[in-house]
């Protein structure tokens, strides 16, 4: 497996740390999950499958667990010493805490100069905003991406997906393998400060126009994005479930509302996104309004459009394409799994099922540790 050898000390609790050292894990890293002596809170948080919660159950599965108190000087000599034989260490303190504690990031690279040290936090480790608590919501407030994610009564309402929480995962997992990689040229690791923030920023390409071109707050009822154009945008139906046009191409525009008996509103919707779409919006309500979510689908089947019904989480998960692409996992003891995002056609990621009790390695850890170093 591709990081097969990679040796992983994960001081991360809930999400974004996690998740990133999950997908170390699922392709070959040994994963190392420093616990408090209370265990990682999700170990409890939410709904249960087979003894465990099935959040800990995506995010510890394939790791060690270890518990250290850090106050105690011997114990935090016993993290030292692993400190010194791992590749990678991750740790979600607040800025100032890993310093506190001894375990900050110029303390952990003089011990190891080769180690790639990653810090997520909610702002980075500078900054007015660095010592705010925060998590994902309110991160995505400042960010502003709460601004633009609008309910139906046009007022900001939780966003689906942790948006902060997953960005800000995904890049440090590219920043950890980037420096890896340099890693192997110059023989010294890096330290990374990965900010929330800056990750949810650094998501929005497609949707600074207003902001960058125009220095004004967009209205988000008039951007393409968010349903400013008459074919990107979500539609109820007969039996009060959803569809969604999801492409606004010309010729999508065109194929359907010729079958639809409408040639009159392409010009309009295949304008720029507001109120110029606004008729076809009318009419695509009218009509959509008209058979079930399900007629739809089957309405479209065969057109080129971009179209999708909506679907639940339970129905998506039970989806051929789900099925096709292994992203529901059912281990020997029954429990779901979701399966690996990323495929490689030579050395794929091998999903390990088995959870850690708590502490259930540190002896282990402790012991192979002072034996690599002794050698």
């Amino acid at each position: 497996m591709k990081v097969q050898g990679i040796r992983v000390l994960d001081l991360s609790l809930f999400l974004p740390g996690p998740y990133l050292t999950t997908v170390l894990a699922d392709h070959g890293a040994e994963v190392i999950k420093l616990e408090p002596p209370s265990g990682e809170p999700v170990r409890s948080i939410g709904q249960r499958a087979g003894g465990h919660s099935v959040w800990f159950r995506n995010i510890g599965r394939g790791k060690k667990s270890i518990v250290l108190d850090l106050k105690k000087p011997e114990e935090l000599a016993a993290f030292r010493d692993i400190a010194r034989t791992c590749d990678v260490m991750v740790e979600a303190f607040r800025p100032g805490v890993a310093d506190r504690l001894g375990i900050g990031a110029t303390a952990m690279t003089a011990l190891n100069p080769r180690l790639v040290y990653c810090s997520i936090s909610a702002f980075g480790q500078d900054g007015p905003e660095s010592r705010r608590p925060a998590h994902d919501l309110a991160v995505e407030a400042l960010a502003g991406t709460l601004s633009v994610n609008l309910g139906q009564d046009g007022k900001p309402t939780n966003p689906g997906i942790p948006v902060a929480d997953v960005t800000a995962s995904l890049l440090a997992l590219s920043g950890i393998l980037m420096a890896l990689l340099r890693r192997e040229t110059t023989g010294r690791g890096d330290v990374i400060d990965m900010a929330m923030f800056d990750a949810t920023l650094s998501w929005l390409p497609n949707a600074t126009g207003a902001v960058f071109g125009e220095d004004r707050a967009p209205v988000v009822k008039h951007e393409r994005q968010w349903g400013g154009g008459a074919f990107y945008g979500i539609y109820p139906t007969r039996d009060g479930k959803w569809v969604v046009l999801g492409g606004s191409e010309h010729k999508f525009v065109e194929t359907l509302l010729h079958a639809l008996d409408r040639p009159d509103l392409i010009p309009g919707a295949s304008g720029p996104p507001g109120p110029g779409h606004e008729p076809a919006q009318t009419f695509l309500r009218e009509i959509f309004g008209t058979r079930t979510r399900d007629e739809w689908e089957a309405w479209f089947a065969g057109r080129d459009v971009c179209f999708a019904p909506v679907l639940d989480l339970k129905e998506a998960f039970a989806g051929p394409q789900v099925a096709a692409r292994q992203m529901l996992v059912r281990d020997e003891e029954g429990n779901l799994h979701i399966g690996l995002p990323i495929k490689f056609r030579d050395e794929p990621g091998q999903l390990n099922p088995r959870l850690p009790a708590l502490g259930e390695h540190t002896a282990e850890v402790v012991a192979e540790a002072r034996r690599r170093l002794s050698q």
